[in-house]
């Protein structure tokens, strides 16, 4: 089981404050009645640490839920942008304010456009957060064939960059090919593994055909493009499950890269 963390939060912000704000309106005054009496009576332990942690849960919650959120990168499905190890940031705003547990979006902001990274909660299992690349909006028509992304009949070109090289846990895409493609506006890197097939096994969404993007959906695929489950394999992504746009790595910790197992160069670098 998934263990809920923004209700965590949610839940500890609310008993702390209760607890504070009983102190406040009832305990409080009868312990000052009751020294002003020649009595002594102390804070009890459990209102003490309530006063303490109210502020800084709450400072938590709320950065956490309506600002920045800190994920880790799992899985080698966006490589060559993101590595296995990369801890990245992730701008909770982008796409509109949202009520933490609920996901309920409360105000406007914007739109998910090609090419972004997001983070979004898996459709099969929203308790599982995912994180791949928008490759169709609302409306499009959305192709693959021979590693090519076709959007609305169009093949997304790439550019040879040449063959890969990993390193650490990501040097089993050693020896795949590594190309430039441009969706949108954004010119990102890709993985392709030309001895793969289009389609790996369960990843049929798209072997009969194109399809079309429905409204309030998105198509996201990973940058490995041979190595990731994503919307090949079970479909679109619903604006709702939408968490936020990945924009920065603030760590990269391999622990099977050789020496030591952090990778200092990718520290402070942006997510194109």
């Amino acid at each position: 089981m998934n263990f809920d963390f923004p209700a965590f939060l949610v839940a500890a912000t609310l008993i702390t404050g209760l607890i504070w704000l009983l102190d406040v309106v009832v305990l409080a005054p009868k312990r000052g009645r009751a020294t002003a009496a020649g009595g002594e009576v102390k804070e009890p332990l459990l209102v003490e640490y309530s006063r303490s942690f109210f502020p800084i849960i709450l400072i938590v919650l709320l950065l956490r839920s309506f600002l920045v959120e800190p994920f880790r990168i799992p899985s080698g499905s966006m490589m060559p942008t993101l590595l296995v190890g990369d801890f990245i940031l992730v701008n909770k705003f982008a796409y509109g304010i949202r009520l933490p547990v609920l996901n309920r979006k409360v105000v406007e902001l914007g739109e998910p456009e090609r090419g972004d990274v997001v983070v979004f909660r898996y459709p099969r299992n929203p308790t599982v957060d995912y994180i791949k690349r928008i490759v169709g909006l609302p409306g499009d028509t959305i192709g693959y064939q021979n590693k090519t992304v076709y959007i609305n009949g169009e093949p997304q070109r790439q550019k040879p960059i040449g063959v890969y090289m990993g390193v650490g846990s990501g040097a089993r895409e050693t020896g795949d090919l590594e190309r430039m493609e441009k969706l949108g506006e954004v010119d990102h890197r890709v993985l392709v593994n030309t001895r793969a097939p289009d389609f790996g096994f369960g990843c049929r969404v798209l072997a009969r055909g194109p399809v079309t993007v429905p409204e309030g959906h998105y198509f996201a695929m990973g940058d490995n493009r041979d190595n990731s489950n994503d919307g090949r394999c079970w479909g679109f992504v619903p604006e709702q499950n939408l968490v936020g746009k990945a924009f920065g790595i603030w760590m990269s910790w391999d622990s099977n890269l050789p020496g030591f197992p952090v990778a200092w160069e990718r520290i402070g670098g942006g997510i194109d």
